[in-house]
């Protein structure tokens, strides 16, 4: 079985399954999700961990929710829609994409009731034509949505791959901190995914990676899906960063990110702040990998970002036959940390690689969007169902009929040249 075969979040049948991930290396055992209960703890106990990951299971979460939604009110199925993607966001605070996703859901659904409130015969209508079908048609919509995140996510790690093997070598010694692989994500991952790409190019990487305490995640996630998929792996505990920088081993330091600030701090996976320190004291470039939809605009510095504090026990009993430490001892055990953004040579997002200044970039950036360039007699052919437009502009006057063709596909405003 190729690597790839391996998802993190699968949809089958009418079934939601996810790889159990605490059961890695040793098993490979998909389980279903029946309930919101079962998502929330699945979350919550890293079963499925990765902020897209998350992100792609809360959305499919709230779809397996809507199950045990009988009634026919479509007003009071928003009401329970709502009140589930409260629930599942409770499990794990510091990732901004299960949040994002679950806004995302409902966003798309209040888009679904708001057309039927405009339209001549609303929810509030009683009539034949209305009655029944609306609750069932946004379930369907629900599941639709979090396919649509699945996909893009999957297509988004892909061109994040393709930015960051710009900026490595063949040969190159990469070390990478927790595991931001294809099992973090929809598929091929974010920081390993440049990592795969080389590995079909012939590239001949030489990656080390971190172990990650508590949860080893490094040692039980990392190390086995980049061997799995032929890749020279090193695995190293976390306090020997600094020798294999020192013996110039590493040429680049390549991690994710479950939350980056506007300012361009980045909350991943603890110890990773440690590892840009020593990144920056041996002059080795730190590259973040960070999907659109990890970025919060809303949050202004790392300050901001809330860390999720773990039960200690993770620390000394977790993986031990018996305690590791004394009975009673205090612990303390953030699941993240801030990388300040000085320490981060580039972020390379699926749009392209982000460089300091942050605060003025990732500004710019995110008001990229796409350019298509078309004929007037090839205009008709652009203006396809559910494609809008937040500006068409015309060179020419002689050109207003290319105008009138996509003014239905348009969202905002209309221009023209002279």
């Amino acid at each position: 079985m190729k690597v790839f075969d391996i998802v993190p979040v699968k949809f089958e049948d009418d079934k939601m399954l996810i790889l159990d991930q605490t059961k890695l290396p040793g098993e490979e055992v998909y389980i279903e999700m029946k309930t919101k209960e079962d998502v929330w703890d699945a979350i919550f106990k890293l079963k499925v961990r990765g902020a897209p990951a998350i992100g792609v299971a809360a959305a499919y979460g709230i779809y397996i929710s809507t199950r045990d939604f009988k009634g026919t009110k479509v007003k009071e199925f928003r009401e329970y829609v709502r009140e589930t993607s409260a629930y599942l966001n409770s499990a794990r605070p510091t990732a901004v994409n299960l949040s994002w996703a679950l806004k995302r859901c409902e966003d798309m659904l209040d888009r679904y009731i708001k057309a039927f409130d405009d339209a001549a015969c609303g929810f509030l209508c009683s009539c034949d034509h209305c009655a029944g079908d609306q609750v069932d048609d946004a379930k369907m919509l629900l599941l639709d949505e979090a396919e649509k995140i699945r996909k893009e996510d999957e297509a988004a790690c892909r061109k994040m791959g393709e930015y960051g093997l710009s900026l490595l070598k063949p040969g190159m010694g990469i070390l990478t901190h927790c595991n931001a692989g294809t099992i973090a994500t929809a598929k091929y991952g974010t920081c390993l995914s440049p990592i795969y790409l080389g590995q079909e190019k012939g590239c001949g990487f030489k990656v080390f990676a971190d172990e990650t305490r508590p949860l080893l995640q490094g040692a039980r996630l990392t190390s086995w899906e980049l061997s799995k998929a032929g890749v020279d792996v090193t695995l190293i505990c976390d306090n020997m960063a600094s020798i294999v920088m020192k013996n110039g081993w590493i040429d680049a330091v390549v991690v994710g990110c479950d939350r980056m600030a506007a300012n361009g701090d980045g909350a991943n996976k603890i110890g990773t702040s440690g590892v840009a320190i020593l990144a920056k004291e041996y002059g080795i470039p730190f590259y973040m990998y960070v999907p659109t939809s990890t970025i919060d605009m809303n949050t202004k510095t790392g300050d901001d970002i809330h860390i999720e504090l773990r039960n200690g026990e993770e620390i000394y009993k977790m993986w031990y036959e018996k305690d590791m430490a004394p009975e009673g001892i205090k612990t303390y055990n953030p699941s993240f940390d801030v990388t300040d953004h000085k320490y981060i040579t580039a972020v390379i997002t699926e749009k392209g690689i982000v460089r300091p200044p942050y605060d003025e970039n990732l500004k710019k950036f995110q008001r990229i969007f796409p350019i298509i360039a078309t004929t007037s007699i090839s205009a008709h052919k652009v203006g396809k169902p559910g494609v809008h437009f937040d500006m068409v502009r015309c060179s020419a006057v002689r050109h207003r009929a290319t105008l009138a063709c996509l003014s239905q596909h348009l969202r905002r405003s209309s221009d023209s040249g002279d």
